[in-house]
């Protein structure tokens, strides 16, 4: 699986965002897929998920209600709303074992090169 996130930058506090995540082999099909994050010195950790179908989606707290997950048939993408500068981290998107939105890292098999978020106040 090649997994290849983008759309990352350097942005303003309050500033909107959309990261993409494309899947070179066409393998979003049938499996959820989600975003994690990482900054320096800390784990990664979860994002948002969403299932195979998209109508299931699941968010971490600290971004529920500014951050939204969605997909298409050959990508997924991660809008970010008023973006703080607590989010500066490298995003990351991953694929799923499974086809449901899982919050735990090791439900997810294939990941990305991430791409580098970065938030001024």
């Amino acid at each position: 699986v090649q997994l290849q996130a983008s759309g990352g930058g350097l942005m303003q506090a309050g500033d909107s965002l959309k990261l993409t995540c494309a899947d070179s082999r066409r393998t979003f099909s049938n499996n959820g897929v989600g975003w994690f994050r990482q900054s320096p010195g800390k784990e990664r950790e979860f994002v948002a998920g969403i299932a195979w179908r998209g109508g299931n989606t699941v968010y971490d707290d600290s971004v529920k209600g500014r951050f939204t997950i969605s997909r298409d048939n050959a990508k997924v993408y991660l809008q970010m709303n008023s973006l703080k500068p607590v989010d500066t981290a490298t995003y990351y998107c991953a694929t799923s074992r499974t086809p449901y939105a899982r919050r735990d890292r090791a439900s997810y098999a294939y990941w990305g090169q991430g791409t580098l978020v970065t938030v001024s106040s």
